[in-house]
């Protein structure tokens, strides 16, 4: 156990948790909605630091990230616990199972670990991933502090649940973030999440302030989040409020968790939200989950040369030459392996 960052004591010896945007309210000898934050005798306590359930070698695509170091590996870690309940889960087993342990399972695997295992790997970065890293806020940012050391750069793939302390608690060591903006309804965020929306984009227009390299993932699931006008709205929001730059990656859904009876989404509303993006202005749209489809690639804006030929989680041709077009010379957003001046 280590004691948590960002919480506040009351009477009574309940304590306040504000490291992400529910602040449970926290009676001795419970947990927050996570689960794996516990209140013991007026302190707050993190369980699961330096327990990686989960941690792999991982293609930075796999993310996914397509603008940032692409094509290098990115050593992945995850814990138990999460402060969503999304019926549509595929880490479930890990996420949403942490109340029920009294003593949380996992690796024990510290930060300086994380940061060797990297290093052995040939990792340039580290993703907090897997689970919502906000919950193992503590061990994330020991580690990231560690990792800008041996310059590796640290990234999170997040709901955006997180409130303003907590990221500005880790500004200059958190690199780049892929928020799951996973629909404009608040309705559908406290049916399907047991969550909010607006916290979500405060988080996201609050690194794009910071300076966070940010890219947006969105989960299109049958009837409930795939209309013309709500991905219109994503692509709308993501365009005005994060920027024209940043990459919308659109997810093919697939039947799990407490969804099964649902239909996996057609390849064809994939391609029309694709369509939308790039009509609404975005520079960079793609397909996900769709092996071998075009919208895996990357493509200039200003030319439409295909600059980076992807097949899954592989990038088969990288074209993209001192962060610019080979073809036109625009510069190509994002950070670029080879060239450390690419993202400032």
């Amino acid at each position: 156990m280590k004691e948590a960052m960002l919480y506040k004591g009351l009477e009574g010896r309940a304590v306040r948790c504000n490291l992400c945007s529910h602040r449970c309210t926290i009676g001795e000898g419970g947990r927050g909605i996570c689960g794996v934050r516990e209140n013991r005798g007026g302190v707050l306590y993190s369980l699961v630091y330096g327990k990686a359930l989960a941690a792999h070698v991982d293609p930075i695509e796999k993310k996914p990230f397509y603008h940032y170091l692409p094509g290098t590996l990115s050593f992945s870690i995850g814990t138990a616990g999460c402060n969503f309940r999304c019926r549509f889960c595929q880490n479930w087993q890990i996420s949403q199972n942490a109340n029920q342990y009294t003593e949380m399972p996992g690796e024990d695997l510290p930060p300086e670990e994380v940061i060797r295992s990297a290093k052995e790997n040939n990792c340039r970065s580290i993703a907090y991933t897997y689970t919502e890293p906000t919950v193992f806020f503590e061990y994330a940012y020991d580690t990231s502090v560690s990792a800008k050391n041996e310059d590796i750069a640290n990234l999170y793939v997040t709901n955006g649940y997180m409130t303003e302390e907590m990221l500005k608690t880790y500004d200059g060591f958190l690199d780049a973030a892929n928020v799951d903006l996973k629909s404009l309804s608040d309705r559908f965020y406290k049916d399907v999440c047991g969550a909010h929306l607006d916290p979500v984009l405060g988080s996201l227009k609050l690194m794009k302030k910071m300076g966070i390299w940010i890219e947006v993932t969105t989960l299109v699931i049958p009837s409930l989040n795939d209309s013309i006008e709500e991905l219109t709205q994503i692509a709308e929001f993501i365009k005005d409020e994060v920027g024209a730059e940043t990459p919308w990656h659109i997810s093919r859904f697939y039947p799990h968790y407490k969804m099964k009876h649902l239909p996996q989404t057609d390849v064809e509303i994939i391609h029309k939200a694709r369509e939308i993006g790039l009509d609404t202005g975005l520079r960079y749209v793609y397909a996900g989950n769709i092996p071998g489809d075009i919208g895996e690639n990357t493509y200039c804006y200003n030319c439409g040369g295909l600059l980076i030929r992807r097949y899954g989680f592989k990038v088969d041709d990288n074209r993209i030459i001192d962060s610019k077009c080979p073809d036109c010379g625009v510069k190509i957003d994002g950070r670029i392996e080879g060239d450390e001046e690419a993202f400032k």
